[in-house]
């Protein structure tokens, strides 16, 4: 083989999708910082009725679920099998912090989870970015970070369907 077909052998294997590398579904530009915007919008929840209904009335449970989702997809390049774990220990904390603290701690969570998610798809933002829509529509954080995990999870399923 010669050394021409090698290198083009070996181009080709890297081009290969693996599970879990396309973090920009969208393909959306990034700026100079290496960073992109949300793929969608803070107020662009329609196509996640439920989710933002479900952010409003139970936050507990979209944090849970988005925290699972993430932290199995960094730990095993897939998505959750369950579409994400909604009653265990984060949702109970993120729960009985908000009772007992009048919702100070568990915005204190969301932004750390919020900032988590901006880092692992190098979305723009930063802490004070982060704080502001967060207190300031904490359902619209959390349904814009599920969209965030679901097309991740969309493309590694699209991918693995594909070989």
């Amino acid at each position: 083989m010669s050394q021409h077909q090698m290198q083009m052998q070996h181009s080709q294997m890297q081009m290969q999708p693996t599970p879990g590398m396309n973090r920009n579904a969208k393909n959306l530009p990034y700026n100079s910082d290496g960073k992109r915007e949300w793929s969608e919008g803070i107020c662009d929840y329609c196509g996640s009725c439920g989710v933002c209904c479900v952010a409003t009335l139970f936050p507990c449970i979209t944090y849970a679920r988005n925290r699972s989702r993430r932290e199995y997809l960094s730990n095993h390049n897939r998505p959750h099998p369950s579409g994400g774990d909604w009653c265990d220990c984060n949702c109970m904390l993120f729960c009985c912090l908000g009772w007992f603290t009048n919702c100070c701690f568990p915005s204190c969570m969301a932004m750390s989870d919020r900032n988590s998610t901006r880092a692992r798809y190098s979305i723009k933002g930063n802490c004070c970015s982060t704080c502001l829509v967060v207190w300031c529509c904490l359902p619209c954080a959390m349904t814009q970070e599920s969209q965030e995990l679901e097309l991740e999870e969309r493309a590694i399923e699209n991918s693995t369907q594909k070989y």
